[in-house]
């Protein structure tokens, strides 16, 4: 062998070695076990301490993901103003967000997790939910509002991006339903009844038949009651007749509370593989078949890659994808009681639910990147093996190893949503929460002193973290 070739597969050997160094088989939950640890027992000062100790949170490929870990942590401290400055963080970053083609060129050699975690679509628009929560929370409705006009606004920028639009998360009825919450809260019925009324369409057409969410009774309720105080009795008629019921209104003198319960953890990504054969065809394009599956994917090389330098008629290899693992949550139902009247948190947002079918939505996508990433891979190895077999053999060993799916996520995100609106009276109030298991197992009961105003709406939130063990 030449100086020159020895040079050169040294060369290539220090970088596919150093790339296995940097590449480990570790998922990104298993990367921050310490922190899912303090966060999942309800630590959540140490979980925060152990995210202080970051110190390249803020500016590493992960940093979305540091700032809605400190937003939620934050907000779950009561911080609600800091907890809103690094979802501000994270919606910039989503904003201002640019390819770095280097590294979308190198992650093309290796895999995604290099490059800068952008978010799932859900996840960009669940920092609004968050931003509007802290609002109310600290009695900013007009900014609160501010965050549900921008989600509405994000989701359907996100879907323009598609094809077709055939994403099924199009709306985020809970949030529709949030907006005309806060719409009412501030005294403003009218922009209060079309927001319910969009909420409801948004859970019949999408909600219900793809998310496993049904339609609120509550959000019956509101809507009726909307309907009928601004005085639109046309519509009150037509859902009285469609949820099959007549609204008797009766003036409330107290107060009100919207509980929101976030129930469990969302999923977490880890991935997945397919064993294909490349069978190399005609024109400058090859074939991934996988027989267990039924699969065959024509795959058309770059016209760089498509004249003879693609290896061999047949070859076996391995495509890793991300997938999801449920955490399911260990409570399964609750309810609120207030002065022995009882009020059902009723499932508003399925966040494990559309997780898991936007991920289905995009694998068509991942497919492509998937099959370009190992097509682009094998000419590599194959010009290799062209100066020196033996390089060629190490590079295809890496080329396997250094193979995995992006299995970052939004980590702290609720399993689910529920809420109840509670009727409390002016002054001290004493409400009782109940969680409950399957089967009524077990339950646990939580206190509350909440203050009522007549006329006014407050705002309360409540975290159950227990779940069972991860894909139990």
């Amino acid at each position: 062998m030449s100086c020159y070739k020895l040079i050169c597969s040294s060369k290539v050997l220090l970088i596919y070695t150093a790339v296995l160094l940097f590449f480990g088989c570790a998922t990104y939950y298993d990367k921050n076990q310490k922190f899912q640890q303090k966060f999942v027992q309800g630590e959540i000062d140490e979980a925060n301490n152990i995210l202080n100790k970051n110190k390249r949170g803020e500016t590493d490929k992960n940093k979305l993901l540091y700032f809605l870990q400190k937003g939620v942590v934050m907000q779950m401290l009561q911080n609600y103003e800091e907890s809103n400055s690094y979802f501000e963080k994270a919606y910039i970053f989503t904003e201002d967000f640019r390819k770095n083609y280097t590294k979308e060129a190198l992650s093309i050699l290796t895999n995604p997790a290099i490059k800068p975690y952008e978010g799932e679509d859900f996840e960009i628009v669940l920092i609004h939910y968050f931003k509007a929560l802290n609002y109310v929370m600290t009695g900013d409705l007009d900014a609160a509002l501010v965050e549900c006009r921008r989600l509405d606004i994000k989701i359907n920028s996100l879907n323009d991006r598609y094809e077709k639009h055939k994403n099924r998360y199009k709306k985020d009825a809970f949030v529709l339903n949030l907006t005309g919450i806060i719409y009412e809260a501030a005294g403003d019925i009218n922009n209060a009844f079309i927001a319910y009324r969009n909420a409801y369409e948004a859970y019949k057409d999408i909600y219900t038949p793809f998310f496993n969410s049904s339609l609120p009774e509550q959000l019956k309720q509101d809507l009726l009651r909307s309907a009928y105080l601004n005085g639109f009795y046309d519509e009150l008629a037509h859902y009285e007749k469609l949820f099959e019921t007549k609204y008797v209104h009766t003036p409330k003198n107290g107060g009100e509370l919207i509980f929101f319960w976030h129930n469990g953890l969302g999923p977490v990504k880890y991935e997945w593989s397919i064993n294909f054969f490349i069978v190399k065809g005609q024109g400058g394009v090859v074939s991934f078949v996988n027989e267990d599956l039924g699969l065959t994917l024509p795959f058309p090389l770059p016209q760089s890659e498509s004249q003879s330098s693609f290896p061999g008629d047949l070859k076996f290899v391995r495509v890793a994808f991300p997938k999801y693992l449920e955490r399911k949550p260990y409570y399964r139902s609750g309810y609120i009681i207030n002065k022995g009247v009882k009020y059902d948190l009723e499932p508003a947002e399925n966040i494990n639910e559309i997780a898991f079918k936007t991920l289905e939505d995009r694998m068509l996508r991942e497919l492509g990147s998937g099959l370009l990433r190992l097509a682009v891979k094998q000419s590599a190895e194959y010009q290799i093996r062209k100066q020196d077999q033996n390089i060629g053999a190490l590079v295809s060993v890496l080329n396997a190893v250094s193979e995995k799916a992006d299995t970052r996520n939004w980590q702290t995100l609720p399993y689910s949503i529920s809420y109840s609106r509670v009727y409390i009276d002016e002054g001290e109030n004493k409400l009782e929460l109940k969680c409950l298991s399957p089967n009524k197992s077990r339950e646990e009961n939580y206190s509350f002193i909440i203050e009522g105003k007549k006329g006014q709406t407050v705002f309360k939130t409540f975290h159950t973290l227990e779940s069972l063990p991860l894909g139990y």
